[in-house]
């Protein structure tokens, strides 16, 4: 993810570079994919450690690429924070929700990681012979756009997330 995001950035000289973020996120999900999966098959599982390492990387990785987006010029700065805390108010969710309720939900209707890696890899051919996009007759930046849907969508599951999983939590802890 560090070399997406370092793709995105070098696709403000040269938007072939573009072509490299693909196939970093190809890369990607190959090694995120296999950790798990091999350690299964070798028996050799560290449950703890192996979501530990897996989503803090996962951090980390989110911040290298959305930060390289938003220094491409491809998306504004400002729309890239927000992509990011966004990003890191449903994860933050996510592993409050393991530690309380034990139940850990990675994807949401059909949207999963993997989804995400090709509907970005999509973006980015469409990116490349068309960065701008016209809506009611004003033009935007097509990431910024594409962002700017993609925060609101993660919002509305962090919130609907947090109300379901407080309600939950209040039901199961009951002051008697």
């Amino acid at each position: 993810m560090i070399a997406a995001g370092v793709g995105f950035y070098l696709a403000k000289y040269d938007a072939r570079s573009l072509f490299v973020v693909i196939v970093c996120l190809a890369i990607n999900w190959f090694g995120d994919s296999l950790d798990g999966t091999l350690a299964r098959y070798r028996q050799q599982q560290r449950p703890r450690y192996g979501f530990y390492v897996d989503h803090i990387v996962d951090a980390f990785g989110a911040l290298f690429l959305i930060s390289g987006m938003g220094l491409s010029g491809y998306m504004t700065g400002t729309i890239a924070m927000a992509l990011l805390i966004a990003y890191f108010l449903l994860s933050i969710e996510i592993y409050l929700a393991t530690y309380t309720i034990g139940v850990f939900k990675l994807s949401y209707g059909w949207w999963g990681p993997t989804e995400l890696r090709v509907m970005l890899a999509i973006g980015n051919l469409v990116l490349f012979f068309r960065p701008r996009v016209t809506i009611a007759g004003n033009r935007y930046l097509l990431c910024d756009v594409g962002a700017v849907v993609a925060i609101v969508g993660i919002l509305i599951i962090t919130i609907i997330s947090a109300i379901r999983n407080t309600a939950r939590l209040y039901d199961e802890e009951r002051i008697q």
